[in-house]
C-alpha cells in the first residue's frame, strides 16, 4: 500500500514543476500553448494507441468500468442540472459549474493508474476515457450552447466533426479497432508510438500544472468549494459503487474510483472561453480540484485497499 501512493507522489510533483515553471517565467507564456498542442494532438495518442491495442480486453471488467463511468457522469449531470434553480449564479457560472462536476483531468489520472496498476490498468483507463469523452462532450457542449453568454445552437453534425477532432478520443477508438482486429504490432510504427508515449505522461503533467490558475478560488470560493466537493467526494464512490454492481473486478473498481477522484480537465477552460462560459471560474475550479486531488487519491487508495 505504502508503494502505490508512493508511486503517485510523482504526478503530483511534476504538477507542481509545471506550476513553479509558468509562475517564475522559466518559459515565455505563449511557449506553453504549442508544448500543450504538441501533447495533446502527438504525444498522447503514441502513448494511448499501444496502450489500447495491446491490452487484454476479452474479460467482462472493461466493460463494466466504462459503463460505471458514463452512467456516473450521466447522474451526477442531471442532478447538476436539476439543481440549477437553487444555484445563485448566472448561466455562463452554471456552465462552469456542470463541466466542473462530470469532466475530469485525464493527464493526471492516466499517469496516476499507470503508477498504480501498471499497464493492465492503463487499458482499462484508456477504454473508460474512450467511453466518457463523446457523452461529456455533448452534455457540456449543449449546457453551453444553452445557458453560455453566446448562446449559439449546435448541430449535431457539427457536434459530430468536433469529437472526431478529439485526438484522445481518435487515439481510442484507433488503439480498440486494432485490438478487436487482432492486428500484430507493426515494426517500425509501434516502436514509433511507444517513443512518443514515453514523453506524454511527464510532459502532460508539467502542461497541466503550468495552466493551473488560483485567481478565482478565493473571490468565489463557495462555489468553487462545492464544485470540489462534489468531484472529489461523490464522484469517486459513486463511479466506484456502480463498478461493483456492473460485476467489476477489483482493478476494474480500483480504476473506476481514481477515475472518480480525478480533477476537473483544463480543457473545459478552453471551452469555456470558445462558447460563452465563465473562464475564469472554470480555472478556478480546475486548480482547486487538481490540489484536492493530491489529497483525495492517496486516501481514496487506501481506503479501497483497507476495505
Amino acid at each position: 500500500m505504502t508503494a502505490l501512493i508512493a508511486g503517485i507522489v510523482p504526478v503530483f510533483i511534476l504538477i507542481a514543476i509545471g506550476y513553479g515553471l509558468r509562475k517564475s517565467d522559466f518559459l515565455p507564456d505563449a511557449t506553453w500553448r504549442p508544448i500543450e498542442k504538441l501533447s495533446i494532438n502527438l504525444l498522447y495518442p503514441g502513448f494511448l494507441i499501444p496502450a489500447i491495442w495491446d491490452a487484454d480486453l476479452s474479460g467482462g471488467s472493461a466493460g463494466a468500468a466504462g459503463g460505471s463511468a458514463v452512467t456516473a457522469v450521466l447522474i451526477v449531470g442531471a442532478l447538476t442540472l436539476l439543481a440549477k434553480p437553487l444555484l445563485k449564479i448566472d448561466g455562463p457560472a452554471f456552465t462552469s459549474v456542470f463541466q466542473g462536476t462530470i469532466r475530469w483531468n485525464s493527464f493526471v489520472f492516466l499517469p496516476v493508474i499507470q503508477s498504480a496498476y501498471g499497464a493492465e490498468g492503463l487499458a482499462l483507463a484508456a477504454v473508460m476515457i474512450a467511453c466518457i469523452i463523446p457523452v461529456t462532450n455533448i452534455a457540456c457542449v449543449a449546457v453551453l450552447a444553452r445557458w453560455g453568454a453566446d448562446q449559439r445552437g449546435v448541430s449535431p453534425l457539427a457536434l459530430t466533426r468536433a469529437m472526431l477532432a478529439n485526438p484522445i478520443l481518435v487515439a481510442c477508438l484507433t488503439g480498440l479497432a486494432l485490438n478487436f482486429l487482432h492486428v500484430p504490432p507493426i515494426p517500425g510504427i509501434s516502436d514509433t508510438l511507444k517513443l512518443l508515449g514515453g514523453a506524454a505522461l511527464p510532459l502532460g503533467l508539467i502542461v497541466a500544472g503550468a495552466g493551473l490558475s488560483f485567481a478565482e478560488v478565493a473571490r468565489r470560493k463557495w462555489t468553487v468549494a462545492g464544485v470540489t466537493v462534489v468531484k472529489l467526494m461523490v464522484m469517486p464512490p459513486l463511479m466506484w459503487g456502480l463498478c461493483v454492481l456492473y460485476g467489476g473486478n477489483e482493478l476494474a473498481q480500483a480504476t473506476a474510483l481514481l477515475c472518480g477522484a480525478a480533477p476537473g480537465a483544463a480543457a473545459a477552460y478552453l471551452l469555456a472561453r470558445q462558447m460563452g462560459g465563465d473562464a475564469p471560474l472554470m480555472a478556478g475550479i480546475v486548480a482547486l480540484t487538481t490540489v484536492g486531488s493530491a489529497l483525495g487519491i492517496p486516501v481514496a487508495l487506501a481506503l479501497f485497499h483497507l476495505a
